[in-house]
């Protein structure tokens, strides 16, 4: 019986001695059909049926035969499919922003904002890069929201303007506080370069974790401005790992109690889904003044004291309030530390916090990102 698309047949013998030759002489002499070396092997079934109706296409059978050649991974059931490209081999029909390029031998995934331009000049930080495009998955439909974004690149990337090999998705953290980091604690710190899929914390490699972001160049950005930082009395390495994709294996417990992997690919915490938001963001190497935005109105200093107090980061020496506009339900300023590490531990652990208003219906998330100020 021919299995149509799958260059594969099954043939039932009279007897089990003649499936027993036939695989063992393929096995010590290849067999070729047609110019292609054949393969014969054992099947699970044990007789050929035939539908009942081979006219009525309602009759045939419901199994599929999935054979899967030259895994990556360990294949187990049940499990997570992790399909980590779109193409001809495999395709993720919930995410369709995984289509990759042949460059080389290599693949590359699609940039979140559209792919980088062979003739990108940049010349600072204050300056506008060229106009990107958005995939398909983050225009949001919206007549408001243009397709097209002008977003800044760090002027360092010598693999953009040489042309040199490009990195991969994911980067490697180490360096990591085993009692005070965890997985949303890295993200609150490297999503402000770049969406965040995945993290995961390696269980073979103590204060090590994989972060998976959402296109290459959001880990070069992240590279660029976290390696050599340091958070809790520990300075962190950042590197391109030579892993594809994040994959949830070995998950274990850290030592704060939470999982060692998440994933954080739907949070609405991620800042470049959609052009409206990527435009908002300033990539901004850390320092010691952190931008806040998106607090209750009634948010006042010594409740971002308190906040410091409760979480037992370093407390702020300068307080900042923008004047809010009359129709403004937020408020938003500045918050200066007495360091530049200071500043990074406290939005590693402050960013995203929940903030309740009494009688309030949902709470206010907490923003904070580093600013262009280097002191109030």
């Amino acid at each position: 019986m021919m299995m149509p698309f799958k260059r594969q047949a099954l043939v039932e013998f009279e007897d089990t001695e003649f499936s027993k030759k036939c695989v063992t002489f393929a096995s010590n002499e290849p067999v070729y059909i047609a110019g292609q070396q054949a393969f014969f092997n054992y099947s699970t079934s044990k007789r050929i049926t035939r539908p009942a109706n081979t006219e009525d296409p309602s009759g045939g059978n419901k199994v599929l035969l999935l054979s899967i050649q030259n895994p990556l991974y360990p294949i187990t059931v049940p499990t997570r499919l992790n399909v980590i490209r779109n193409d001809n081999d495999s395709w993720d029909y919930s995410k369709p922003y995984l289509s990759r390029r042949d460059r080389g031998k290599g693949r590359q995934r699609q940039a979140i904002l559209g792919d980088h331009p062979s003739s990108y000049r940049y010349d600072g930080y204050g300056n506008h890069g060229p106009l990107l495009p958005l995939p398909n998955r983050y225009r949001m439909g919206s007549r408001d929201t243009p397709e097209l974004v002008s977003y800044p690149l760090p002027q360092t990337s010598s693999s953009y303007i040489h042309g040199g090999p490009p990195i991969g998705s994911v980067a490697m953290v180490s360096g990591l506080h085993q009692e005070k980091m965890n997985c949303s604690r890295v993200f609150n710190l490297f999503c402000l370069y770049g969406n965040i899929e995945k993290v995961k914390f390696m269980k073979t490699i103590p204060g090590t974790a994989l972060v998976e972001m959402g296109d290459e160049y959001a880990v070069e950005r992240a590279v660029t401005h976290l390696n050599n930082v340091k958070v809790f009395g520990k300075r962190l390495n950042v590197c391109v790992s030579k892993q594809h994709s994040v994959v949830p294996s070995q998950i274990f417990e850290l030592e704060d109690g939470t999982s060692s992997y998440k994933d954080f690919a739907m949070s609405k915490n991620n800042r470049f889904t959609s052009a409206g938001q990527a435009s908002k963001n300033i990539i901004q190497p850390p320092s010691c003044v952190l931008h806040y935005y998106n607090v209750p109105l009634c948010m006042e200093e010594s409740i971002f004291q308190k906040l410091c107090e409760d979480h037992q980061v370093p407390k702020f020496i300068k307080y900042k309030v923008f004047d809010a506009k009359p129709s403004s339900k937020t408020l938003s300023g500045l918050l200066e530390w007495e360091t530049k590490t200071e500043a990074v531990e406290a939005l590693t652990v402050l960013n995203h916090y929940q903030i309740r208003v009494p009688n309030g219906s949902n709470p206010y998330t907490l923003k904070l990102c580093f600013s262009t100020s280097s002191h109030l």
